[in-house]
């Protein structure tokens, strides 16, 4: 990657850590950020959602979004592209959790999280639900820039890949009869 686009990506991280961190937000955001771990949070959501009649295609659908978007990231884009995390290159940076995998791009965390929300999105029955998804998705995605572990083009990468994810996911489910009839007749194209 060019040099001046380094700069910029580590840039935010210092602006971030200087200007935006405290005690109360690095406590909650640390926490946050971790309950992303290996997807924990969206795929319990997802679970949840299996549980009741006119949530079962969005958890279904957003389990899918995740597991396209795990190989996506963690399988195959990670190892292709090799990116160090921030704070092994930002000099100045300190991370305020612990990542075991080196590579930072893109931000798995932030894939799962939009991978998912984008399959809420478009399977849910209420906007209050759908609001919500996107607002936890974003959230992730700052979290993981806020406490230091990826770059904002891993963010913005995950995001992408993660948006993509759940609309694939989405068209999968229309091309398979017998999942279309896990779905309540209301919600049947």
């Amino acid at each position: 990657m060019p040099e001046w686009f380094l700069a910029i990506d580590g840039g935010v991280l210092l602006w971030i850590q200087e200007t935006l961190r405290c005690a109360v937000c690095n406590g909650i955001l640390s926490v946050y950020t971790k309950l992303g771990d290996a997807g924990m949070l969206w795929i319990a959501l997802s679970v949840l959602m299996l549980c009741f009649r006119k949530t079962r295609k969005a958890g279904l659908a957003s389990l899918l979004a995740m597991l396209l978007g795990l190989l996506c990231t963690n399988v195959a884009l990670k190892h292709l592209v090799g990116r160090a995390r921030p704070w092994l290159s930002v000099e100045g940076l300190v991370p305020l959790v612990e990542e075991h995998d080196p590579n930072s791009f893109p931000s798995g965390h932030t894939c799962a999280a939009f991978a998912a929300a984008s399959a809420w999105c478009r399977t849910l029955p209420r906007r209050w639900m759908k609001v919500t998804a996107v607002v936890l998705a974003a959230l992730m995605g700052f979290s993981r820039l806020y406490v230091g572990v990826h770059f904002p083009s891993d963010v913005l990468a995950g995001m992408a890949v993660g948006l993509l994810c759940g609309w694939l996911a989405c068209l999968l489910w229309r091309q398979v009869p017998a999942w279309r009839r896990l779905e309540p007749p209301c919600q049947r194209d």
